[in-house]
């Protein structure tokens, strides 16, 4: 499939663009109707999202480029044109959260209820997302005979993109449905965290172009970390509540 969708006054439209901006939009519908819930006003929650939907293209650009420095060569054009690819998701997530946190403590808004109300929108615009990489073919595995497999360059390989996709709609359907027994506020965001970065952990075993720190995989490393911070977190929260 042409990664390109179409192109408009001569710029190339491509669709991995489309699908992020697609996961944004409905990640944004979700996140108004649940705020109205909540008792947050629409405006507070499309402000927020003006500065941290920027903020988390910001961020996984600046993880991918540190993580594979040396391969731009110090060409500085290169290092900020996102058209050519690399973009992380534990970077974006990093740089949304911060934003966000700051957003919220400026218009005295519970961080901890909009991460929770934020959090389904983030997972559902990974699930679409990551069918980007599907059409761009990248971020796939390492050969594979299985049934499944889909072939890249000629080779069969396990198909990354969806089982990350696929585990990503199931968190989604799950934080929906947890959401109203959750035990107190923030909880709902750091099962998110939980469950996305131990599926993240086992898949990025078997991507092969993962980056690198040493010998160590940088995403498998994060995952760890974020599983031991928020499942620490939780369990505190459910202590005091």
């Amino acid at each position: 499939m042409d990664p390109i969708a179409f192109r408009l006054f001569g710029l190339e439209i491509r669709w991995y663009g489309i699908l992020i901006a697609i996961g944004m939009g409905l990640g944004t519908i979700l996140a108004i109707k649940r705020a109205k819930k909540q008792g947050i006003e629409e405006d507070k929650v499309l402000d927020l999202l003006l500065f941290a939907i920027p903020a988390a293209i910001i961020g996984a650009r600046t993880y991918y480029v540190i993580f594979n420095f040396k391969s731009y060569g110090g060409d500085l054009f290169s290092m900020i044109n996102i058209r050519q690819g690399g973009l992380a998701i534990h970077g974006g997530v990093i740089g949304g959260v911060l934003v966000g946190y700051l957003f919220c403590k400026k218009n005295r808004i519970s961080f901890r209820k909009m991460a929770d109300i934020c959090a389904p929108s983030i997972i559902l615009g990974q699930a679409i997302g990551r069918w980007g990489n599907f059409i761009n073919k990248e971020a796939y595995g390492r050969p594979t005979d299985l049934p499944w497999a889909i072939v890249v360059d000629g080779v069969k390989v396990h198909p990354t993109f969806l089982y990350e996709s696929i585990w990503n709609f199931m968190v989604f359907l799950f934080l929906l449905w947890y959401d109203k027994k959750k035990k107190f506020d923030g909880e709902l965001f750091l099962i998110y965290a939980v469950l996305y970065s131990t599926a993240r952990f086992f898949i990025e075993g078997l991507r092969i172009d993962s980056l690198m720190l040493g010998t160590f995989r940088v995403a498998q490393l994060v995952s760890i970390s974020v599983i031991l911070l928020a499942g620490i977190l939780i369990i505190r929260g459910r202590k005091k509540a």
